[in-house]
C-alpha cells in the first residue's frame, strides 16, 4: 500500500491509532498552523507598533539633541543677558534723576538765552511715565540765527548730565515769513523761528518703577472697602 493511500485511510476520530510517522507529521502541521495564526494575530500588529515606536524614538532623540544644545548655551546666554541689563542700568543712570529734572529744564532754557536765542515760548508739560523712564514734553518757540541754534545744540550736549532731546512736529522757517520759497534766501544771520515740541527724558528710581508695576485701584477685581464710600447728604 502506498503512503498516499495510507494517509487516506487514516481515521481522524482515532488519531491515537495512527502510525507514529503520521502522528508526527500531523503534529508538525498543527504546530505550523498555530504558529502562523499566532504570528498573524499578535506579532504582525506588534511589528507595526514597533515601527511606530522606532519612528517616535528617532523624533524624540532629535528633540532631545536640540534641547540639549540649547541647554548647553543657556548659561552663556544668561550671563550675556545679565551684562546687558547692567549696561542698560548704567546708561539709565546717566540720565537726569527726578530731583535733577527741574534744574535741567532751567539749564536748557538758560543755554538757549546764553547763545542769543530768544525764547518766545518755553513751556514744560506734564511727565509721561513709561516702563523704566519718564518723558517730559516741552512746547517751545525760539527765534535765532543758524549759528545760534548750532551753539544751543552744542551747549545742551555739554551739560553735566546726558540730555536726550527728541523733536516732534518741529517747524523751522524765516521769522515773519510764510513763503515756501523764503528758505532759499536765508543767510547765516537771518532770523529763524523754531516752533514745536521737544521731549527730554529721565530715569525712574526703584520706588517709581515699583509703583508702576502695582495694579491700579479698581483694576485688580477687588471691590473698594465699604468704609471708603461717601454717603450723600
Amino acid at each position: 500500500m502506498s503512503r498516499k493511500a495510507s494517509m487516506k485511510n487514516l481515521d481522524f476520530n482515532n488519531i491515537g491509532g495512527w502510525p507514529r510517522q503520521a502522528q508526527i507529521i500531523f503534529c508538525a502541521v498543527v504546530g505550523i498552523v498555530i504558529i502562523g495564526l499566532a504570528w498573524w494575530l499578535f506579532v504582525s500588529d506588534k511589528r507595526t507598533e514597533l515601527e511606530g515606536l522606532e519612528r517616535k524614538e528617532t523624533e524624540l532623540r532629535g528633540t532631545f539633541e536640540t534641547k540639549q544644545g540649547r541647554a548647553a548655551n543657556l548659561e552663556p546666554l544668561k550671563q550675556q543677558l545679565t551684562q546687558m541689563e547692567q549696561q542698560l542700568q548704567q546708561m539709565l543712570r546717566q540720565l537726569p534723576s527726578k530731583t535733577e529734572m527741574p534744574d535741567l529744564i532751567v539749564d536748557i532754557s538758560q543755554t538757549a538765552l546764553a547763545t542769543g536765542i530768544s525764547n518766545e515760548l518755553f513751556q514744560p508739560g506734564a511727565e509721561v511715565p513709561k516702563e523704566f523712564y519718564a518723558e517730559k514734553p516741552i512746547a517751545l518757540r525760539m527765534v535765532g540765527t543758524y549759528h545760534q541754534f548750532g551753539a544751543f545744540v552744542s551747549g545742551v550736549a555739554s551739560l553735566p548730565r546726558v540730555v536726550i532731546m527728541t523733536m516732534h512736529d518741529i517747524s523751522l522757517k524765516p521769522k515773519g515769513s510764510n513763503s515756501k520759497d523764503a528758505l532759499g534766501g536765508i543767510t547765516p544771520n537771518s532770523p529763524l523761528e523754531l516752533a514745536g515740541t521737544v521731549k527730554t527724558y529721565r530715569y525712574l528710581d526703584e520706588d517709581e518703577m515699583a509703583a508702576q508695576s502695582k495694579p491700579e485701584d479698581g483694576k485688580d477685581g477687588k471691590a473698594a472697602p465699604a468704609g471708603d464710600k461717601k454717603e450723600g447728604t
